[in-house]
């Protein structure tokens, strides 16, 4: 493999596959969309994941190369009708900014119910949504080697600070889980958090370690890196330091889990991947897969069947299969909630018991994840069967309820409560465990480690 070559507006026409195979046309919508969403890829991805002979069907390519209907038709004419002015970059920030802020950056409470306060100061780099699990974003994690055109954190990476999460402080980190007793797992998250050097991550992890937290049991990284470089792991200057981090974390009495990012059976299917995840494997660390149900990438029971079939055989444990969020590009990949129930237990069907830890199809809502059980037929009147997987209250979870039958629904916003009912059963509690919107100082750099630098 050669040295590793990011790729992003400035210079992805240098790319010689781009040079090759696509029209002027597709080179400019490539440039509308990219200043509105986040565009970023690098050679491996490039070299070795796309089928350049049939690449607009390629699902690498749309995965990671933004795509004329990403934007509304409207949006898509008003950037691109400021680029042919020969509009200057802060005047496109401006139009871009106004048109990311009608695209749901912080979908399901994200800004608004989810950031916490200690000590009167807002953690503006942590997310606690539910009562076990504690999201905590890196600031030197916020960036990736390659942009999903899905994803839902694209507000990281866009350079509008108002709506980024990120910090350093692991003290403040520290004294939360302090006062929050029952939290047992912290997400470090971003952005990639695998993105960052290994001295960064172990800083991080040896600060989590020496404060001898008797309710943290499991350190999970929420990260693409096995997909978009799994050099990472077997060949960067600093990759066995890596593992010795993960293996030190193991003898502390620590958990590693891999929250693990295929969109693709392309992406697990390279030598170098499953170099990676071998190696990975080899410290202690479990590895659980996830990713979202999306048109034009994976929208077909095969697809997921084989991906499933190749994880176990790795040594992963498929672990979510999610619905597109309800922002950015949603209506690009979105997929019907009964859709995605037949794509789901057409695939599940399809694989042995051990690949069948994986749930879905799953919403990463504002009340918490709702799981698509199924659509029924209850006292004649046909459903959808839907649970709570996680909630922002417990008790939430695993209680079955009930939705109108819509076919065309997509989220769960669409859907409205069956047999008459005029809410569903969660719906009166919601509104008042929402936490009040901080007033607190932001915690930016307070007490910031030299270590973390």
């Amino acid at each position: 493999m050669s040295k590793y070559q990011s790729y992003t507006l400035r210079n992805f026409r240098d790319i010689p596959q781009i040079q090759r195979h696509l029209t002027e046309e597709e080179r400019f919508d490539i440039e509308v969309v990219g200043n509105v969403l986040p565009f970023k890829a690098n050679n491996y991805v490039v070299e070795q994941l796309i089928d350049w002979s049939s690449y607009q069907d390629d699902p690498i390519y749309i995965l990671t190369f933004p795509q004329k209907d990403m934007l509304q038709p409207a949006h898509y004419e008003e950037m691109a009708k400021a680029i042919r002015s020969g509009a200057r970059k802060p005047e496109l920030k401006l139009i871009a900014n106004k048109i990311r802020m009608e695209l749901n950056p912080h979908p399901a409470g994200q800004r608004s119910q989810n950031v916490p306060q200690v000590e009167g100061t807002e953690l503006t780099g942590v997310q606690h949504k539910y009562r076990e699990t504690m999201l905590f974003f890196p600031s030197q994690g916020q960036t990736c080697h390659a942009y999903c055109t899905f994803c839902f954190r694209w507000p990281q990476f866009v350079g509008m600070n108002e709506l980024k999460f990120a910090m350093r402080d692991t003290e403040l980190v520290i004294k939360y889980l302090r006062a929050h007793p029952k939290v047992t797992d912290i997400l470090f998250t971003g952005g990639d958090p695998l993105i960052m050097k290994t001295k960064i991550i172990d800083a991080y992890v040896q600060a989590l370690i020496d404060a001898k937290l008797p309710n943290l049991r499991t350190i999970r990284f929420g990260t693409k890196a096995l997909g978009y470089w799994p050099q990472r792991f077997t060949q960067d200057d600093d990759a066995d330091s890596l593992l010795r981090t993960f293996e030190n974390a193991r003898k502390a009495g620590i958990h590693i889990a891999f929250m693990a990012h295929f969109n693709s059976p392309a992406e697990l299917q390279t030598e170098a991947v499953k170099t990676a995840i071998g190696r990975v494997l080899n410290t202690g660390a479990i590895i659980r897969t996830q990713s979202p149900v999306m048109r034009k990438i994976n929208d077909s029971a095969a697809a997921w069947a084989s991906m499933w079939q190749q994880q176990v055989a790795l040594g992963c444990i498929p672990y979510y299969f999610f619905v597109a969020r309800d922002t950015g590009a949603q209506d690009y990949f979105a997929v019907p909630l009964e859709r995605a129930w037949h794509i789901f237990r057409n695939a599940y069907q399809q694989v042995s018991g051990i690949a069948r830890t994986v749930r879905g199809p799953s919403m990463s809502a504002g009340p918490g994840k709702v799981h698509i059980v199924g659509v029924s037929e209850v006292q004649g009147e046909k459903v959808f069967t839907l649970q709570f997987l996680q909630g922002r209250n417990p008790d939430w979870v695993a209680r079955p309820f009930f939705a109108k039958y819509d076919p065309k629904a997509i989220w769960l916003d669409e859907l409205q409560p069956a047999f008459g009912a005029k809410r569903f059963f969660f719906e009166d509690e919601y509104p008042l465990i929402r936490p009040a919107k901080a007033t607190a100082k932001p915690a930016a750099n307070l007490l910031k480690s030299p270590a973390m630098n």
